[in-house]
């Protein structure tokens, strides 16, 4: 195969990867629950993929009160047959989270990204 035919060939197989990744739907904080609400588009075989989150280490901003902390979404069935279109959400609960308030960045393969703010845990003091 000539050199250029390998780049084309490397150049579709990384486009079809992207197409079949995970991706954000939509992203916010429920006040009411305490939990961060992410709905996620993906395509696979089957419904039953869940996602949960690995989180970063927390780092302060210098000149704000305000931390910041990402989190990769990871997708229990990542190598699942991108065949058909789903869509789920799933809840995460933060009352464990100390790295608060903060700004927050979700990330998923290929390069997507969701940034969101969480304010201070419930109760916590000023």
């Amino acid at each position: 195969m000539n050199p250029r035919m390998s780049l084309l060939l490397l150049a579709g197989l990384m486009l079809a990867r992207a197409a079949a990744a995970d991706n954000f739907s939509e992203a916010h904080y429920d006040a009411a629950k305490d939990q961060l609400v992410i709905t996620m588009i993906y395509r696979g075989t089957n419904p039953d993929h869940t996602f949960s989150l690995q989180w970063g280490k927390c780092r302060d901003v210098a000149g704000s009160s305000v931390h910041e902390i990402s989190a990769e979404v990871l997708d229990s069935k990542f190598m699942d047959a991108a065949q058909t279109n789903f869509k789920t959400t799933t809840r995460i609960d933060l009352a464990g989270l100390a790295c608060r308030p903060a700004k927050v960045t979700l990330r998923t393969a290929p390069r997507f990204y969701y940034t969101l703010r969480i304010p201070a845990a419930p109760g916590a003091s000023p």
